[in-house]
């Protein structure tokens, strides 16, 4: 941080040369600490999926932002969309909202937030897109009027749409603080407006993964997983290897499509170079590679043995998936599926939060519950240093243990009234001694190095 008086040549130039970056996973704690110490707001933590921002002059931090999800319900900004209510909780991961934006001390520099907020904004949707597979339409604040004037929004060109009626949101409930605070947005695209209100759905607003994110050695090495499964199709008349076609449907998956129409377009929108990563079937006569058509990839997913899929391609994409952040646990009925006896198929998946992708499922037998399937659905997982979250029902000290002592991995479960015990003693637990977070923790001495 700057710690003399500039001048204003120093300051004109601090706003020409000043840099926007994503922090790394190291320098997390710093912006954390920072925020804490110097916002009014302070911080526990930014809601939803989040991206934090540092502002750098020759490498010095001059101004912290952090982006997160979008609030739930706000008055004006859906009058301004103009949505329904069901598009409006199937869209709300399109915005994302500034929770905080931070000049650090000495501050008061002109037109730098302004500039940092023109510099964020020409990148947001951008690394949005890389961090959790789709873009952003429209950016959103909240501006306390009592302590602010919104002048930098108004410079970089927000728009203001009214104020709140003075609510906030606790867990499930909506408490009344009278403090309205004035609603800015400014549109990322300029079909936002339009795009946010329409009831047909833009592919490219569905979570995808670049194929490039995936070497040829993680792709070879899926290709043989793959290819130990068995073929189920008739010998002739075969023009497409089962492990071709099975990797072409994993990677249309990861990429965002949903159901055999949109995996085989996803298919035909391949390049010759992505069809020969994927090993798709080489046609000698044309001297093109060839993508396998819908109802190929149909008959292939259909007869192909979806258990032993889930035990050869969820421990890979652990392995190689470089967001290591939340695995959740939880259990859902199928809709519409029964089984012979007549209750509802029901099963226990283990999914990437960031990303939405399921890795691991596992059928929940009809006279048992969720708790002993938990162990035989991550046991084949890669869990090393991943937090592994859970509801009330898998609050049990032998899963946690198994987790921790076997698995290497952390975990977040919840502790509710039928757990009288354990809930009394986890409130007498002072925060700072519970919580590696906690905002008052000290550091335990280190022992003197030998």
């Amino acid at each position: 941080m700057l710690d003399r008086c500039l001048t204003d040549k120093e300051q004109r130039q601090i706003v020409r040369e000043v840099t926007l970056r994503l922090i790394t996973r190291q320098e997390r704690p710093r912006w954390d600490h920072l925020m804490r110490s110097h916002h009014y707001l302070g911080l526990r933590c930014l809601g939803g999926r989040h991206l934090r921002y540092v502002a750098q002059w020759r490498d010095e931090w001059i101004a912290l932002l952090g982006w997160q999800a979008a609030a739930l319900k706000c008055r004006p900004r859906d009058a301004w969309i103009g949505w329904p209510a069901h598009l409006q909780f199937q869209r709300l991961h399109l915005i994302a909202n500034n929770g905080r934006f931070l000049i650090l001390p000495p501050g008061r520099i002109p037109h730098l937030a302004s500039r940092l907020l023109g510099l964020n904004l020409r990148r947001l949707s951008s690394d949005w897109q890389a961090a959790y597979g789709h873009p952003l339409l429209l950016a959103e604040t909240f501006v306390d009027p009592s302590r602010f004037s919104a002048t930098c929004y108004r410079a970089a060109n927000w728009i203001f749409l009214g104020t709140t009626r003075g609510f906030a949101k606790t867990g499930s409930k909506y408490l009344f603080h009278n403090q309205p605070k004035q609603v800015w947005i400014y549109p990322l695209h300029r079909r936002a407006r339009q795009w946010l209100a329409d009831p047909v759905e833009q592919p490219l607003w569905r979570c995808t993964m670049n194929l490039n994110a995936f070497s040829s050695r993680q792709l070879q090495k899926l290709h043989q997983l793959l290819r130990s499964l068995p073929e189920t199709r008739h010998r002739r008349g075969l023009r497409h290897r089962l492990s071709a076609v099975l990797t072409i449907a994993v990677a249309a998956v990861l990429s965002g499509a949903k159901g055999y129409t949109a995996v085989a377009e996803y298919a035909q929108s391949l390049t010759q170079d992505e069809l020969k990563r994927l090993g798709g079937r080489y046609n000698r006569r044309t001297q093109r590679f060839e993508p396998p058509s819908e109802p190929t990839l149909r008959r292939v997913i259909q007869t192909a043995d979806a258990d032993a899929i889930d035990q050869a391609v969820g421990p890979w994409f652990l392995s190689v998936c470089q967001d290591k952040g939340p695995l959740a646990v939880d259990g859902k009925s199928l809709k519409g599926a029964r089984e012979a006896s007549g209750p509802e198929v029901r099963l226990l998946s283990a999914f990437l939060q960031h990303q939405g992708v399921t890795v691991a499922q596992r059928q929940v037998q009809t006279h048992s519950n969720e708790i002993p399937e938990m162990k035989p659905l991550l046991d084949p997982l890669p869990l090393q240093g991943r937090l592994i979250t859970a509801d009330a029902l898998h609050t049990q000290r032998e899963t946690a243990r198994w987790l921790v002592e076997e698995k290497g991995a952390d975990y977040l479960f919840t502790v509710k009234d039928n757990q009288g015990g354990l809930k009394q003693d986890l409130e007498a637990l002072d925060e700072a001694s519970f919580s590696p977070g906690g905002p008052n923790r000290r550091q335990r001495p280190r022992p003197p190095r030998a």
